[in-house]
């Protein structure tokens, strides 16, 4: 009788164009590929590939193996997480979407030191500023900075973040200070691609009220690292938040601007598909780890 071991080896076998590259896949040397094959042959008594060939083809019984045994280790896995969550072990392929920039600075190297902790959980980490919010089912945890539009998604508040308009001192001594946001419509507007968000329209609150000035940008794009450089070469004005412009605020090489107009939050979050109780622990323990690093720190 087959079994659950029989299923995984044979599953990557059909997934491979040649029993050579099962091998390199597997680390094992091409015989014993080979006879392990013809050991699970022996166990149904019918052939599960097609001989001779140079590549990998199935006959008709390996094509069925094939096809259920996805579903059966699909299965044992999902009873495996279930299990897991139960016990609250941290196993499995952590799937993190984060911001680029944000992403880079913080959560790749957090995201090392957790699963450092954990020998048996592993990680993939997608960096991206413009996600396909039709998939978010492929990651475990999705950090997003800004405006949430998906409510269908359990948020995580991680770390508040305010955002600042700011500019060069160089920028500023061509141009003089500003007074008013809808000034910024003579200025030279730096502008970051991000979230599908319509990034000409830059909204302030003050004891006016709501102000909304649409600019039209000068230098656009969708990293955040080059708008900061634009800034900082005195090319205009740009708005970012505290967790990427911070320290240039500190030692003068960003001049914050309208302090008494506020932009909106762009607070940290992380996002899940799942409530609390039903999250795998990998996730869970992850965005633990994430809240509790984010408390104590200062931008």
């Amino acid at each position: 009788m087959i079994n659950s071991d029989d299923l995984r080896f044979f599953s990557v076998v059909a997934t491979s164009n040649s029993l050579s590259a099962a091998s390199r896949f597997l680390d094992i040397t091409p015989p014993s590929v080979t006879q392990r094959l013809q050991n699970i042959e022996a166990k149904l008594g019918v052939r599960l590939i097609q001989r001779p060939s140079r590549q990998v083809r199935l006959t008709e019984e390996g094509e069925i193996l094939f096809k259920n045994a996805q579903k059966i280790i699909a299965e044992i896995d999902a009873l495996q997480e279930t299990i897991d969550i139960k016990k609250g072990k941290v196993t499995g392929v952590l799937r993190v979407l984060a911001p680029l920039g944000f992403g880079t600075e913080y959560i790749a190297p957090l995201l090392a030191e957790f699963t450092a902790r954990y020998p048996e959980l592993s990680a993939d980490l997608t960096l991206s500023d413009n996600p396909n919010w039709m998939q978010t089912e492929k990651w475990d945890v999705v950090i997003y900075i800004g405006h949430l539009r998906d409510t269908s998604l359990y948020c995580t508040k991680i770390a508040d973040n305010r955002r600042y308009l700011c500019a060069s001192p160089l920028y500023l001594s061509q141009v003089g200070a500003l007074s008013h946001p809808n000034e910024l419509k003579n200025h030279s507007c730096l502008v970051l691609r991000e979230n599908s968000e319509d990034v000409t329209r830059w909204k302030f609150t003050s004891k006016e009220g709501e102000i909304l000035v649409r600019i039209s940008p000068r230098l656009a794009s969708n990293d955040g690292r080059a708008i900061k450089r634009w800034a900082l070469d005195g090319m205009g004005i740009m708005v970012r938040s505290e967790w990427d412009v911070s320290s240039a605020l500190k030692n003068g090489t960003l001049i914050s601007l309208l302090e008494e107009f506020s932009l909106p939050e762009a607070n940290i979050v992380a996002l899940t598909g799942q409530r609390e109780k039903n999250r795998p622990a990998r996730t869970q323990k992850f965005i633990d780890y994430l809240k509790e690093h984010f408390k104590e720190l200062r931008w």
